[in-house]
């Protein structure tokens, strides 16, 4: 089963850390700032906490084992939630520090690829083959639900600056909330492919990206899509928007790529990395902190 976008090599056995690292050199799929403090969790149940802006890192307290593909905070950091595969999903409430797991689906070969935390008592956690899950309780309870009639996977959750939620996904799966999740409604797609996220960058303007640099933009919340030109024909897993409103995409062999108008044009931005990137994190400091298979990268935002 597959977790982020990445073609994985193999990754390090990861252990319980007592002293700082520069960086955790094993494979970290998803990120989340969580007050002045970054959190990140990859292979084999890897969690490690940075409060330097990933300059320095420390693993924190899990007895989890399998694979951590997504994790988010509630907006004031009192609760937060990791998923990954064998249906797990993991807590905590002091920041990330320690973690305990929290409900583990009955079917083991079910696998979490991202998760998003609407309130410290809502969340709303996603996956493979149309698996979705719902918490109201600060997940005492998780309620399975069918988010929609196909079975594909559900890759990234993501939520813009009115409260409306998006999810992408597999075979053009592109979806839209605007109940917190009650219900969604299908975004008509601009290809049939992959999308791997829906980048939200003001109350209507949306950049989707997904397989062979495929990345599109919409000025009306989705209802229409302009494709946009990428330099290479790579899979694009992860976006940013920046305080700059800058926007940074990257994924696969070593591509990353910036906008500086909006979306409306990408250039590549040759930052010093050279390993797939599966998430991109705005630092408290205002740099770009790459996950993947080189770990952690700390990156200085492109000008």
């Amino acid at each position: 089963m597959r977790s982020r976008p990445l073609l994985l090599v193999a990754a390090l056995a990861v252990g319980q850390l007592s002293a700082a690292v520069a960086n955790p050199r094993v494979l970290l799929l998803d990120g989340s700032v969580v007050g002045s403090d970054i959190v990140a969790v990859g292979e084999r149940g890897a969690i490690f906490r940075s409060a330097d802006n990933a300059l320095t890192w420390h693993a924190a307290a899990s007895l989890a084992t399998a694979t951590l593909t997504g994790v988010a905070f509630s907006s004031d950091g009192t609760r937060g939630w990791a998923v990954g595969h064998d249906a797990l999903i993991l807590t905590t409430t002091d920041a990330g520090r320690t973690w305990q797991q929290q409900w583990q689906g009955e079917n083991l070969a079910d696998s979490f690829l991202d998760i998003l935390a609407l309130d410290a008592h809502r969340a709303i956690a996603v996956g493979a083959y149309g698996l979705s899950v719902t918490t109201t309780d600060a997940g005492k309870t998780w309620t399975r639900r069918k988010i929609s009639d196909d079975d594909y996977h559900f890759n990234r959750l993501s939520r813009g600056p009115t409260g409306t939620l998006y999810l992408a996904g597999e075979h053009g799966t592109l979806l839209r909330s605007a109940d917190d999740g009650a219900t969604w409604k299908r975004i008509p797609a601009a290809y049939e492919g992959s999308f791997y996220g829906i980048l939200p960058l003001d109350e209507r303007t949306l950049i989707a990206h997904g397989l062979r640099g495929r990345s599109f933009r919409s000025i009306d919340d989705g209802d229409t899509w302009v494709p946009l030109v990428t330099p290479e024909p790579v899979l694009l897993a992860a976006s940013l928007q920046l305080r700059s409103n800058l926007v940074v995409l990257a994924g696969h062999a070593r591509v990353l790529l910036v906008s500086r108008d909006s979306g409306k044009s990408l250039q590549t931005w040759a930052a010093p990395l050279t390993t797939a990137v599966a998430e991109l994190i705005a630092a408290p400091d205002g740099s770009i902190v790459a996950l993947g298979e080189a770990g952690a990268t700390r990156l200085e935002a492109p000008r």
